[in-house]
């Protein structure tokens, strides 16, 4: 969740009303063309290199900071709540070329972060401590206060997870496996096999929390208005847009004093009412910025499912997988093929409450539907990496993930699972 307003910014001062917040919602959520550009967002833990299980404290977090804005990095840096580091890749026309620039920050950072006796961790959530919020704004502060209304899971993802987030381009305007409609419904299927095949956040307090992902089965229980994706059968700009709508106010900005949250104020209440100020064309902008479904329209597709992986590389993979199951037609094909059976395993409820989005939070790639789409696609991604100018070291972890996990029905939270089952718990 990256503190958004500095990439947005405040927006514009101009007063809007309904239509016209209709109409800047509708126009901006899908910008159609060919697929061309491929971007990459990757949250990381920080841990102590000696120690990993001693959690870090809040001076040590903000001198890490300190240290990597210091430094050229081609990705946009941000901090989380929690102190996790998020790197934001510029849009690039080429997976060889985002995996270079985010490489090249990474190494960059993680040199940094060694002298400081620090080191980027890859897990969806947190598995060995409950850390608290380190950075106080205004947006975090009354982001807090409104979620703690619903429950302790709005905490937890602020400050204690991270991911991998794959953003696309939203396609082409008409249909076929390139169209943004097609890539819109496959993104919410086929989210469900990638949030199986790299869950990997099994662990609180480094035991067993039931779930593969605790990370994706906390967004489930977290504000379903702004967390669950929109209706489904609807044409995706009238459902993305009557969803923005619709969504809770989280809070009103205020210049100059503290954000104030709210409680049970649509969107479009607000706009009809002009209360407790009027609307402005920045509210709205920034109103989206406050909406988390797993798949979010922000002109491209991110897609925010995937838990961060282990490893220094371990993102690589599904970027990779990802950009080819949707930018490449005869895979993106496929994978329509492989994942239009698990629509009758998600029924009508909305992702990611669904059977399916649950079956694979709670189970991965050990559910036998999940596992055979899995391996389909893994396959036809396989296939396709070479004809999108995929490197050999590229191709190589791809084949090294899918024998070690999507053959054997497994995924990482199974190997952190293993470590810790039956034994002290170690790092």
């Amino acid at each position: 969740m990256t503190d958004e307003s500095k990439v947005y910014g405040d927006g514009s001062t101009r007063t809007v009303g309904e239509a016209e917040a209709e109409a800047l919602v509708h126009g901006i959520c899908f910008k159609t063309g060919p697929p061309r550009l491929l971007g990459v967002e990757l949250e990381w833990l920080v841990h102590d290199l000696h120690n990993p299980v001693r959690p870090v404290g809040s001076d040590r977090l903000a001198a890490a900071a300190e240290r990597l804005r210091t430094l050229p990095l081609r990705s946009l840096l941000t901090v989380e709540p929690g102190g996790q580091i998020e790197f934001s890749s510029q849009p690039a026309d080429s997976l060889t070329a985002c995996v270079e620039e985010i490489s090249a920050d990474l190494a960059l950072a993680r040199a940094e972060l060694r002298e400081l006796g620090l080191f980027l961790a890859g897990y969806g959530k947190e598995p060995w401590s409950q850390p608290e919020r380190v950075v106080h704004n205004a947006r975090y502060n009354a982001m807090e206060v409104y979620y703690d209304r619903w429950n302790g899971a709005g905490r937890t993802i602020m400050c204690r997870t991270a991911s991998v987030q794959v953003c696309l381009d939203a396609g082409h305007e008409g249909p076929g496996p390139l169209g943004y409609g097609r890539r819109w419904r496959l993104a919410h299927l086929l989210g469900a096999v990638l949030a199986a095949a790299f869950a990997n956040s099994p662990l609180h307090l480094g035991r067993p929390g039931g779930w593969r992902s605790l990370r994706q089965a906390t967004y489930a229980r977290m504000d379903p208005g702004r967390t669950l994706a929109p209706a489904e059968d609807l044409e995706p700009r009238t459902a993305w847009t009557e969803y923005a709508l619709d969504a809770p106010v989280m809070f009103i900005r205020n210049q100059g004093a503290p954000w104030e949250p709210v409680s049970g104020l649509a969107l479009r209440d607000w706009l009809r009412s002009g209360h407790p100020r009027p609307v402005t064309a920045g509210d709205v902008s920034y109103h989206l910025t406050t909406l988390f479904p797993p798949i979010r329209p922000r002109g491209h597709l991110e897609l925010r499912m995937i838990d961060a992986q282990p490893g220094e590389d371990g993102w690589v993979v599904p970027l990779a997988v990802t950009a080819a199951l949707f930018d490449d037609p005869a895979a993106a094909e496929t994978a329509h093929r492989a994942v239009k059976a698990l629509a009758d395993l998600a029924g009508r409820e909305p992702t990611p409450r669904n059977p399916l989005w649950r079956r694979a939070a709670r189970d991965g790639l050990s559910d036998p539907d999940l596992r055979a789409a899995a391996q389909v696609c893994f396959a036809a991604a396989r296939e396709a990496l070479p004809r999108l100018g995929a490197t050999a070291g590229v191709l190589a972890a791809v084949d090294e993930f899918t024998a070690r996990y999507v053959e054997r029905g497994r995924c990482p939270a199974d190997d952190l699972l293993d470590r810790v089952t039956g034994r002290e718990l170690l790092p």
